[in-house]
């Protein structure tokens, strides 16, 4: 079996993260051929886990900050009850989830607009410091915020989010346990998710949604940008198969002798973003490494930049009767 080294990128904690991570878990029921798959990936050299926690899978994976844990007296409570859980005694990386709040203990999808509650950010994002400051994680950061919201944050928070970033689900507790029982000490316990963020921004992001907006914004504040869904999320409810089906990306995988997803991962890490891909199967998780020795041209990489773009992933707050009704609002506009 190979074994491969994954190039890091430098957050502004101090730490390091590996710029390609492996996508766990899409649902919260725990498989075995899912804990399978996790295992081939650590063997295979994946030290970075994008993982949540949802919908009851608290037993098997830890219990994620989401919406309705997203108050200033709940974030700590809900961070050590992950710990207790994982069994361990810090997070390398801990993000709210989305900039929204909900009544404590609803966790349905998509959300009802009665359970709504005001949101506030300046206090959700206090406490998420106070967590970094007693040393329960490493690294604080966002998913699913707009430039308008990471903006707004930086006018008042005291640590800035490392990372920017977007929902996906994994086997976590069993990524930890056979870590710790084959001696491998060097991964990296990321991503659990409450509202709010500091140094890493999660968020869709794909050649047909590149984020431009998004990634010149965070660039010069030190904040990494991590893409979720970079092959557009096939088979899952809120992907299509845009991506893949795109006739600029099969043209310049054909002229490269690559594969369409090999084309995206690449472009992608051109863009000096971090990269979350799911895949159990091992041929693929060695087809997405496959990336780090060859490049795009600037003529490539123009033709992508040419694609027109459209958002994916709407998120569990659009519907009729939810909060916000459509994904405009939920974006601020920036689509």
């Amino acid at each position: 079996m190979t074994t491969f080294s994954i190039p890091e990128i430098q957050l502004n904690s101090g730490y390091k993260m590996p710029v390609l991570g492996l996508g766990t878990a899409t649902s919260a029921s725990v498989k075995a051929d899912d804990k399978k798959a996790v295992l081939q990936a650590i063997e295979r050299g994946y030290r970075h886990f994008d993982t949540a926690s949802l919908y009851g899978s608290k037993e098997a994976l830890g219990e994620a900050l989401w919406c309705s844990d997203a108050h200033a007296d709940r974030v700590r409570p809900a961070l050590q009850n992950t710990l207790r859980n994982l069994k361990l005694e810090y997070l390398d990386l801990y993000l709210v989830h989305w900039p929204i709040s909900t009544k404590p203990g609803t966790y349905e999808y998509p959300m009802k607009k009665e359970d709504v509650l005001p949101f506030d950010c300046k206090s959700v994002w206090t406490a998420m410091e106070e967590c970094h400051r007693l040393g329960l994680v490493k690294s604080i950061g966002v998913s699913n915020f707009t430039c308008k919201k990471i903006e707004d944050m930086l006018t008042f928070s005291r640590i800035p989010p490392a990372v920017n970033q977007v929902i996906l689900l994994a086997l976590f507790s069993y990524i930890c346990y056979y870590c710790a029982f084959m001696g491998i000490s060097n991964y990296r316990i990321l991503t659990f998710f409450l509202t709010k963020f500091h140094g890493v921004s999660k968020v869709e992001l794909n050649p047909c949604w590149q984020q431009k907006k998004l990634i010149n914004l965070c660039k010069p504040k030190g904040i990494v940008v991590t893409s979720f869904s970079p092959l557009g999320a096939v088979g899952t409810a809120w992907g299509s198969n845009r991506v893949m089906e795109n006739e600029v990306l099969k043209q310049i995988a054909k002229a490269k002798g690559k594969s369409v997803p090999q084309v995206c991962l690449r472009w992608a890490y051109q863009q000096g973003v971090a990269i979350v891909a799911k895949s159990y199967k091992p041929e693929r998780m060695q087809e997405n490494h496959d990336i780090f020795d060859w490049e795009l041209s600037d003529e490539e990489c123009k033709k992508i930049s040419e694609i027109p773009q459209s958002k994916g992933h709407k998120g569990p707050l659009v519907s009729e009767d939810g909060p916000i009704k459509s994904i405009e609002e939920l974006w601020d506009g920036e689509l």
